[in-house]
């Protein structure tokens, strides 16, 4: 057979047949080497060439696995990709999609990170909790001059709060000599006896990066110079996902440097706004206070008299009441001389001499009845009084020593019952029935 007669391929199937080999012979690989020509176009996928010093692969990374890949995809960037060979079929271009990428060297860097978090987070490092004031009468910020960092953190604290303080020691952020520079500036501003820890704050930023780039705030120094130092830190270092010791050991951590501007300050034109709204509300409530005095003012202004009106109804109201009592006084006063008129009447037509007499007669028969009725008391008491006195006289020692018997006492007018009580020339007293005797006992018998 003619090489005119062999049956040739198209393109398409030798595009599809070599792809199909390369993906079953090939499958999957780990490649190392530095990025360049690295594109992010609208769709979400990044396309890039991946090269060492004597050859280079069209790589892929598709958006469904390239908004899982931490590192920057920055040209010039040494990276590790996994991902398996193929070819691109319309173009016919060898290429690499894929599927993991990850900084060359980032294991290693990765478990020296880990292991110096253990240790400083044993010794209490990490424990940092201080309130920053707010918003901080002095802002120090520790960044680069050149950064975007420090730009977009003045934007933020331009445009939400003009009046901060804001101080720039510059720093270097990046490189061996990034860490010890830090440290030195916030030895120096903790030194400062103007700074006050209650109303002044640092903040240390920079922007993201890879973890190599931002290795100089992983240092051990570095963290322990914040955890030491006297006025409050914030730390706001690479992106959201980018953590470094530096974050750990500050008492604040923002995830960028702008959230770490809008966290230290207020916003000034929300708090403009709310004042607006404030006074908006103030100035509804004063109007309505008005409007409601005003319509009060008119109530009272109706209810209101003249004085000269107010006069003239009390001068007729006491006229009223004059009249009333005057009627009342005469009505009175002909009641009390109709009954006047009524007893002179009944006084006229009763015989006084015949009265008189009546009277006599029985003020006479009254005098009697007294008269008897005071003999008869008088002669009843008499009688109850001589029956007493027979009694009393019958119960009386005295009635005793009538009959010849004596009373005998000693000098202090003890009575003398036993002839033991006394003693031989005792003066003694003896009570008769009538006087008293004084005897000197001469001798005493036993009864």
């Amino acid at each position: 057979m003619t090489s005119s007669d062999a049956k040739a391929l198209s393109v398409s199937d030798l595009n599809k047949r070599s792809r199909q080999a390369l993906e079953r012979d090939m499958g999957e690989v780990w490649v190392e080497g530095e990025l360049s020509n690295v594109s992010k176009p609208a769709s979400g996928h990044i396309y890039f060439t991946l090269k060492d010093d004597r050859a280079q692969v069209r790589c892929a990374l598709f958006r469904q696995r390239a908004r899982f890949v931490a590192a920057p995809m920055r040209d010039g960037d040494q990276v590790k990709l996994r991902g398996k060979v193929s070819l691109f079929e319309p173009r016919g271009d060898y290429q690499l999609i894929a599927e993991a990428v990850q900084a060359a060297g980032l294991g290693e860097l990765l478990a020296a990170f880990e292991r110096l978090k253990a240790q400083l987070d044993g010794e209490g490092v990490f424990v940092n909790a201080r309130p920053l004031p707010y918003p901080p009468r002095k802002l120090l910020i520790l960044s680069s001059a050149s950064g975007a960092a420090i730009r977009d953190v003045l934007a933020v604290l331009n445009a939400r709060w003009p009046l901060a303080d804001v101080t720039l020691i510059p720093v270097p952020v990046q490189g061996a000599e990034a860490a010890p520079a830090m440290i030195s500036a916030l030895a120096l501003l903790n030194r400062q006896k103007q700074l006050d820890p209650a109303r002044d704050a640092v903040l240390i930023t920079r922007g993201g990066g890879s973890l190599e780039d931002l290795w100089a705030f992983n240092s051990e120094h570095l963290a322990r110079a914040i955890f030491n130092s006297r006025l409050p830190v914030m730390s706001a270092v690479g992106h959201e996902v980018d953590t470094t010791l530096a974050d750990f050991a500050a008492d604040v951590r923002a995830p960028t440097p702008s959230a770490a501007a809008e966290r230290l300050v207020p916003d000034g034109r929300a708090l403009l706004q709310a004042l607006g709204q404030s006074e908006a509300r103030l100035t509804r409530a004063v109007r309505a206070s008005l409007q409601r005095e005003s319509q009060r003012l008119d109530h009272l202004r109706a209810r209101l008299k003249h004085p000269g009106e107010q006069l003239a109804q009390r001068r007729q109201h006491v006229e009223t009441l004059f009249q009333r009592l005057q009627r009342a006084m005469n009505h009175s006063l002909g009641q009390q001389q109709s009954r006047t008129a009524q007893l002179a009447k009944r006084l006229a037509s009763q015989d006084m001499t015949r009265l008189h007499q009546a009277e006599q007669a029985r003020l006479a028969q009254l005098d009697r009845r007294l008269k008897g009725a005071v003999a008869r008391t008088l002669e009843a008491r008499r009688a109850r009084l001589s029956s007493v006195a027979r009694e009393l006289n019958a119960v009386s020692p005295l009635a005793v020593l009538g009959r010849g018997y004596a009373i005998a006492q000693d000098s202090t007018g003890q009575v003398v019952r036993r002839a033991e009580d006394t003693v031989p020339g005792q003066t003694l007293s003896l009570r008769l029935g009538e006087g008293r005797l004084s005897v000197e006992v001469k001798r005493r018998h036993k009864k």
